[in-house]
Parts: structure tokens; sequence; C-alpha cells
């Protein structure tokens, strides 16, 4: 935080929205995205594209990469985050965490909602950073949560 007499970094419009949910946003996940997704990450486990392979596997078919949240975010907020008034212009994409409940298959729909966590300011070598934290619920067409995801990004 911002010592008495320093202008902070975290403007009223940020803190107008920490904690605001946005969306959601619905994708439907199709085999041939998830194929196109593995063979663009040069990733050639079986599990994500050979269904007589993936039938065999605890998880009866194909499921999705891991990362493949990457491809379905929720471009809303991140456009938000790029976007708002800051006296900071720089932008880093600071980390990309995800928890993981179950996995997500073709044929699911899966609906996003997203939110702004946490803000921080901080004094850094090159002077002050904001860092910001972007929650995001990944939920399917059964209404179960199948995963979170926390994206932090830093203005500089």
């Amino acid at each position: 935080m911002a010592e008495a007499g320093e202008v902070s970094v975290i403007t009223e419009g940020m803190r107008n929205m920490l904690g605001v949910e946005v969306g959601p946003r619905v994708y439907e996940i199709e085999k041939g995205w998830v194929r196109k997704f593995a063979e663009a990450i040069d990733d050639p486990n079986p599990l994500w594209q050979d269904e007589a392979y993936a039938r065999k596997s605890r998880y009866g078919g194909i499921v999705c990469p891991p990362t493949f949240l990457l491809a379905i975010e929720l471009t809303e907020q991140i456009m938000w985050a790029m976007t708002v008034e800051c006296p900071l212009k720089g932008f880093l994409n600071g980390a990309n965490d995800f928890e993981y409940y179950q996995p997500i298959r073709p044929g699911d729909v899966i609906s996003v909602t997203g939110k702004l966590a946490d803000l921080q300011e901080r004094e850094a070598k090159i002077g002050k950073i904001l860092i910001m934290v972007m929650e995001q619920t990944y939920t399917n067409q059964l209404k179960e949560v199948v995963a979170k995801g926390y994206h932090t990004f830093v203005r500089n």
C-alpha cells in the first residue's frame, strides 16, 4: 500500500471491481478443438487424441490436456485487466495456476466466470508495481466445478 502522502497506483475503479463476478462465458468442447490444441502444443499423449486408447484408460474416453483451460479464458476479464485506467502502463503475465477437480471432455459445455480477487501494490527495483490476481471458475453442464484458475498479472 502507498505510504501517507503517496499516491496509490490502485485506482477507485480497480477497488470497485474487487470481487465482482463477470460472465459466464460458455464454451462447447469439441473433439476437433481438443485435437488441434494438443497438436498446437506438440503434445502426443494419446489421452487427448486416440479414442480407442483413451477408452481403455481410467477416464473411459478422450479428455482435454490440463493446459486446455488456457484456450477457454474469460476474455473480457483479461482485457479489463490490460486496459483498466492505471498510472502504470506495462503489463506482464506473471503466473497461471490451476486447481483441477475433474477432467474436461469433448461434449462438455463449460461456463467460465471470473472476478478480480486481489490487488497488491509493491515497491520493486524498477519502482512501483501492481499485482492483480484474477480468479476463474470453470463449471460443466452438470453444474459441477471442474477447475479453478488463478491468473496473476503485473503492471509496471
